[in-house]
């Protein structure tokens, strides 16, 4: 049975002890990480969240202390008082390592079955049996390190904000449900049988109206909530540092959030970061990137060929340009000895698994050896090499096709390659993407929607084409990246009642739509709006590039999978016939 902690109170963390503690009487608490008996000495390594400190016990000085030593096992829970003493064989792999404590009083706490995998750093156990027992994973160093810097992200970030004039204000957590972009999570109402809340993608139509009402800086760390096909860096749940700011233009917005990194990086990181951040056209983006979140750490630009192409013999190139599409190309300098054609081949069928119908090349060892060299002439070919400043021990990748898909194959295929040769440098390097276009064309239905969302302001300039030519309508939106992620996203709002209906018919939403998804809104704008933006920083996403993890659930107490289960507690669930009788829900089969 687990002794009480009667008469011993924590003093210190484990990880907190130095040689300057030495003689100090301690009492430390936390899970025995290791029991190592030599015979008439046993020490054990005590492990909280701060570190790991070494217990010392001596069966000649008392035996009941050492009787309780040797009891312990792995992940026992302990309390221990003693006095700090310098280790005679000191750990330099430890902050912790030129001292001891020699116990004077130990209590154990709780003990443990022996746990079904090794609480160790560098764990080998399959991440599905570490997420299943989530609370164990928990106790490695590395998970502790990413959550207790995640919480110093947001108490950073609250501080910022505080010292600049935001006020916190939580807005519903169950809301009417408006299109957002993704699937809503819907919740069914008990009291109004047969209708639904929606958990929020966003707090966005709420921290409008709280402009509205004259909260003229507002911040929230507000979860939100998409059901949509998981990623490494997405879950169906996240939180969001979200703000709205009113009287302002784009510029103040960005300053703001420069401001906001230029501290969490001083603070959390220890790092001076350079500002203001780099800047690029989203057009800029996808014809040098293929991306709207490009990693601009290395070059390997996307560079165009059509004009070279458009009339050669090699149909699959004058096709795609005579069809309104293009020829376009990435160097991987010299990748050669890498990309055998084996490995290009491979990076083919990767370049088909996501839209291109195939990829052409060019491996230059001792000489240039194209793949559809048999189909030009020896001019075509050097004006290429020459174009894209190709050499001796370069790789050319080519793609033919609607722009759509080269510019994003090419960007898929520039980040595979640079991590394959292992060329991108170790560093953070944000930028901001600018003036998005307003709207989109829908693949399937041909209509224009809007890229961000219908309250997204209109450049100025471009109201004039709103009828007449969606196209040319560029919004007053940015995003901000880093390292190729995206860290947030937002935009100037509109604020004027006529132009806001002007876009809705843009949008092609009839009047009863308009009033079904946004009638509270839109009827707010006619008692007085001022003019207002924000945006929306992914606090998962920011945590996981500073911790240097590979995926959000490296940064998330209790994440989910793929399939958006959570092995821990086997969530979803069924529930039981009474509760859905309770809602009116009957389940289809």
């Amino acid at each position: 049975m687990a002794e009480f902690m009667t008469g011993l109170k924590r003093t210190h963390y484990c990880g907190d002890l130095r040689i300057s503690d030495s003689g100090s009487e301690v009492t430390v608490c936390g899970w025995v990480q290791r029991v190592r008996d030599l015979g008439q000495l046993i020490f054990i390594d005590l492990r909280d969240r701060t570190g790991i400190v070494q217990l010392a016990f001596n069966d000649e000085t008392d035996r009941e202390i050492f009787g309780k030593a040797f009891s312990c096992r792995s992940e026992f829970v302990l309390a221990a008082k003693g006095v700090v003493c310098e280790r005679s064989a000191k750990n330099p792999e430890l902050p912790t390592g030129d001292v001891e404590i020699t116990v004077t009083d130990l209590r154990v706490l709780s003990k443990a079955q022996t746990p079904p995998f090794e609480i160790v750093d560098d764990s080998k156990t399959g991440e599905d049996v570490r997420l299943k027992y989530r609370y164990l994973d928990l106790r490695r160093r590395p998970l502790q390190h990413n959550l207790m810097l995640r919480s110093k992200i947001a108490k950073t970030a609250r501080d910022y904000f505080a010292e600049n004039g935001f006020i916190e204000i939580e807005t519903p957590m169950m809301i009417k449900s408006t299109p957002e972009g993704a699937r809503d999570y819907l919740v069914p109402s008990r009291i109004h049988n047969g209708k639904f809340y929606a958990l929020p993608q966003s707090p966005q139509i709420y921290k409008q109206l709280l402009m509205l009402s004259g909260f003229d800086r507002y911040i929230q760390l507000a979860r939100c909530f998409r059901d949509e096909d998981l990623r490494a860096d997405r879950q169906p749940e996240f939180t969001q540092i979200d703000m709205e700011l009113s009287f302002v233009d784009v510029e103040d917005i960005l300053e703001i959030n420069e401001g906001l990194f230029k501290r969490l990086f001083r603070d959390v990181m220890g790092v001076d970061l350079p500002t203001p951040f780099a800047r690029m056209s989203y057009a800029d983006a996808m014809n040098t990137y293929g991306s709207d979140k490009p990693d601009i750490r290395f070059d390997m630009k996307i560079q165009d060929i059509s004009d070279l192409v458009k009339d050669c013999g090699f149909g699959v190139f004058s096709g795609a340009v005579a069809n309104g599409g293009s020829v376009r190309a990435i160097v991987a300098k010299d990748a050669a000895k890498v990309y055998t054609r084996k490995e290009i081949d491979k990076l083919t069928e990767f370049a088909k698994g996501i839209g291109a119908k195939g990829l052409a090349y060019v491996r230059w060892v001792d000489e240039p050896n194209a793949s559809f060299k048999k189909f030009m002439t020896e001019e075509e070919l050097a004006a290429i090499y020459e174009r894209l400043g190709a050499e001796k021990g370069d790789v050319i990748l080519i793609v033919a096709d609607k722009n759509s898909t080269v510019l994003s194959t090419l960007g898929a295929l520039r980040l595979t390659v640079a991590k394959r040769l292992n060329i991108i440098p170790d560093e953070f390097k944000f930028l901001w993407i600018v003036d998005f276009p307003f709207f989109e064309k829908d693949e399937e239905s041909g209509e224009w929607v809007a890229m961000h969302h219908p309250f997204t302001m209109p450049k100025e300039e471009c109201i004039q084409y709103l009828d007449s030519d969606p196209s040319k309508v560029i919004a007053k939106a940015y995003d901000l990246t880093l390292n190729g992620v995206e860290l947030s996203s937002g935009s100037m709002r509109i604020t004027d009642y006529e132009l806001q209906q002007k876009m809705f018919r843009a949008l092609k939403l009839t009047d009863e739509e308009i009033e079904a998804k946004f009638g509270f809104l839109v009827e707010a704008y006619k008692y007085g709006a001022p003019p207002h933006g924000g945006m929306g920083i992914g606090l998962d996403r920011v945590t996981m590039l500073l911790c240097g993890a590979d995926s959000l659930r490296d940064v998330t107490a209790f994440p989910k999978v793929q399939n958006a289960s959570e092995l821990m507690s086997a969530c979803p669930a069924a529930v039981d016939q009474e509760s859905l009788d309770v809602l009116g829900i009957q389940i289809k089969e």
